[in-house]
């Protein structure tokens, strides 16, 4: 059982990363389905009780962000991973006008998060770290180098 963690700007490929890679063996957690804090803290105690691997796909831009998930996890026994997503604000800006509807983000929002973004690092509690970066249609998954 493992709980993944996404880490990276709005538009940088995390959803689309799992529905290629994870849609059939993990719960998606996503405050943009859950719309709140509080329904996500639901689902997450539900897939920890439940011993179900799980990805948080959210922004989670800064340490903070994602120390609420990881405590949880290491109090659980899960193992725990994090995917940071390259962040080029240009390239997110460009994909983010093609979303349609409410999946596009007002530009200010995807600026906002690129500001706080901080790189993730081992001594936050991660058991393993990668590196995502889009080569056209295509993912790179590389192993974090420390």
């Amino acid at each position: 059982m493992e709980g993944i963690i996404f880490i990276g700007i709005q538009a940088s490929g995390k959803s689309t990363f799992f529905q290629r890679f994870f849609f059939k063996s993990h719960v998606r957690l996503s405050l943009d389905m859950l719309k709140t804090r509080h329904r996500e803290s639901i689902m997450l105690e539900a897939c920890i009780h439940a011993k179900q691997s799980f990805v948080i796909d959210n922004t989670n831009p800064t340490r903070n962000d994602r120390a609420r998930y990881i405590e949880k996890l290491r109090e659980n026994k899960f193992k725990i991973k994090g995917y940071y997503f390259q962040s080029k604000i240009d390239e997110c800006l460009a994909r983010n006008i093609s979303r349609e509807g409410t999946e596009q983000i007002p530009d200010v929002g995807v600026k906002g998060t690129y500001n706080k973004l901080e790189k993730p690092s081992y001594d936050e509690g991660f058991d393993e770290l990668y590196y995502v970066s889009l080569k056209g249609h295509e993912f790179v998954v590389q192993a974090w180098e420390k």
